[in-house]
């Protein structure tokens, strides 16, 4: 790790970011993932400081790979940090083994997606204009209110 004598030097020399106390992830979710990991049957715990110490190392992790995927992006003259420049990120960092599962991922990802579109086309080809899509969402309210009154 870069060593200084502030160790916000670090996560303050990128532009836009945050404070330290603003960048996390939710520890309830690490907690549940790494739960799910370590086998139950060895009665393994995992400490409180352990995971916060996952975590930073999680949020070190993520800060990495986006800041390079940025560059790579700004060098292309695009945007959008998009799927190639993470795996290029991750590829050019030394973690090439982590890109077949975010291909994966990303595929998954985009299946949902679909899926999500077709959900919403179906209101758009429902042939309602959106005056009347609200009316029957009004009417469809009130018949629920009146079931539980």
């Amino acid at each position: 790790m870069w060593e200084s004598e502030n160790e916000n030097d670090w996560n303050n020399s990128f532009p836009g970011n945050r404070s330290n106390d603003d960048l996390s992830l939710p520890k309830a979710t690490v907690q549940k993932i790494v739960s799910e990991i370590l086998p139950p049957q060895t009665g393994v715990s995992f400490a409180k400081e352990a995971r916060d110490l996952l975590i930073e190392c999680c949020v070190e992790f993520i800060t990495l790979i986006s800041s390079e995927a940025n560059e790579i992006s700004e060098k292309e003259a695009k945007k959008t940090i998009a799927c190639d420049h993470i795996t290029k990120a991750l590829e050019r960092l030394g973690f090439s083994d982590y890109v077949p599962a975010v291909l994966e991922a990303a595929a998954e990802h985009k299946e949902v997606q679909k899926g999500r579109e077709k959900k919403a086309d179906k209101f758009a080809n429902s042939g309602m204009s959106m005056e009347e899509l609200a009316r029957l969402q009004e009417e469809q309210f009130a018949a629920a209110r009146q079931r539980h009154i």
